[in-house]
């Protein structure tokens, strides 16, 4: 770590994939750790998994209330919000415009654009005010390049955080705050046994592991206040997408 002084990171979707990977090399890195989800059994087994002064708070990033409560409660027992990681996110398998529904489409923007905003919103008064602050906001390799692969609702929620990602470092840079949105491409999360046609296992060992963007959110998060990585696009060696297939 860049310094010695305590730093609080604050990481939704922390229960299990890219997010338990950022929290677990965080807390390796001496932060101190709180992670969100909605599963409360999940959130205990991964503050186990990731030791040192890890705790967890449960909540539903689409759910405004929620997010402000837990909020509110982290600056309340830990003074402040050092790095927010906004690692919650989903697609549907059924994501085609042949097979999308309203229902659907909506439950996506909720949690990957509507669950991001707000939990932004959440932790900007305590950074403005600390004039520091740091936000990584999980986009994706479908944020810069449409497939048919990942259906519409998952690509366009993905396009607008990286567009988001850099309207909140137009106006928020002269607070201190600077934000990253990483853009992975396949990873080898839980979330790929939800697509249509699961990967095999083999197809799974050649991607991104969570251990991979564990070290680049640390990496992130480490960096000297004065540094703003404004976005990263990462992708396994093996993209399948320049096959055909698309992450």
């Amino acid at each position: 770590m860049a310094s010695t002084k305590k730093k609080i990171a604050w990481i939704t979707g922390g229960g299990s994939g890219i997010g338990l990977a950022g929290a677990q090399a965080l807390a390796a890195d001496g932060w101190t750790v709180v992670i969100s989800g909605r599963r409360a059994d999940v959130l205990d087994q991964a503050v186990k998994e990731i030791g040192g002064d890890a705790s967890a708070m449960a909540l539903d990033v689409g759910n405004v209330a929620d997010v402000e409560r837990v909020a509110q409660a982290i600056l309340k027992q830990q003074g402040r919000i050092d790095l927010l990681v906004n690692s919650a996110g989903l697609n549907v398998p059924k994501r085609s415009w042949a097979d999308v529904s309203t229902e659907s489409w909506d439950h996506v923007v909720d949690i990957n654009l509507n669950g991001l905003l707000y939990c932004i919103r959440a932790v900007l008064p305590a950074m403005r005010a600390q004039k520091d602050g740091c936000i990584i906001n999980i986009a994706s390799w479908a944020g810069r390049f449409v497939s048919k692969m990942t259906g519409p609702a998952y690509t366009a929620t993905k396009h607008a955080v990286v567009a988001l990602t850099h309207s909140l470092n137009m106006e928020e840079f002269q607070n201190g705050i600077r934000a990253c949105a990483l853009s992975p491409g396949e990873v080898a999360t839980p979330i790929m046994k939800l697509r249509p046609v699961p990967p095999s296992e083999a197809d799974m060992a050649r991607m991104l592991q969570g251990d991979d963007l564990g070290r680049t959110i640390a990496f992130v998060a480490n960096m000297p206040p004065h540094v703003c990585i404004n976005e990263i696009l990462i992708s396994p060696t093996w993209n399948r997408s320049y096959a055909g297939a698309g992450p």
